[in-house]
């Protein structure tokens, strides 16, 4: 996959290139992202370099497509948007902001381009998203995003070894009006079960000892 450079009206996003080294080893010393994402602790600059490196290789094999989230062309490193394979038709997303840079909106406003993008020219059909649950800043731009929440995996994350319950969500190209390489056939809505005679709408029958 050719790199590709996206805008919103605050922001560019583009991929991570070594230039931003710096700037993603001070952001992940945020005991915030460090409590939420498995990066590892101590964070030493060499984890950084490490994590810019592989950039153009995910680009190239399809692997991973990690997005700098900058303030204008020019601007300081506000986020990391970042895009993985799950499965034979359905991606992933993750992101982090940088601690002084919380609270403006930059990521509800960059997400969106980078789905409609994966949508668009990656043929994704299922975005997932998943969070441990308790983040709630997370959720909150999931949810801004269009995310449907899904319910909640047990032992649905690993983080740090240890294995953790998160929630979980999908979006669809339809949610953002864009058209699908698959078609897509939804349950039918099931009706109420009959309850006995003179028992409310939906209750459920009763239990025999028979089996």
């Amino acid at each position: 996959m050719e790199t590709i450079t996206l805008t919103t009206e605050r922001l560019v996003l583009r991929p991570l290139r070594p230039s931003d080294t710096d700037e993603v080893h001070a952001a992940l010393q945020d005991p915030a992202i460090q409590r939420w994402i498995p990066v590892p602790v101590p964070y030493e600059r060499t984890h950084a370099e490490a994590y810019v490196a592989r950039v153009p290789g995910g680009w190239e094999d399809g692997s991973e497509y990690n997005f700098a989230v900058r303030l204008g062309a020019d601007g300081p490193l506000v986020a990391c948007i970042g895009v993985v394979p799950s499965g034979s038709f359905a991606h992933e997303v993750g992101y982090w902001t940088v601690g002084a840079h919380r609270g403006r909106g930059y990521l509800p406003e960059a997400l969106p381009a980078v789905l409609r993008w994966a949508f668009a020219e990656l043929g994704c059909v299922r975005m997932i998203w998943r969070a441990g649950v308790g983040n709630d800043a997370s959720r909150s731009v999931a949810e801004k995003t269009g995310f449907v929440i899904e319910g909640v995996l047990r032992a649905g994350m690993e983080h740090r070894e240890t294995l953790r319950d998160c929630w979980t969500g999908s979006l669809l190209p339809s949610d953002l009006a864009l058209p699908s390489r698959l078609p897509y056939l939804p349950s039918p809505a099931r009706p109420p079960v009959p309850g006995p005679a003179g028992s409310p709408p939906g209750s459920p029958p009763p239990v025999s000892g028979r089996l």
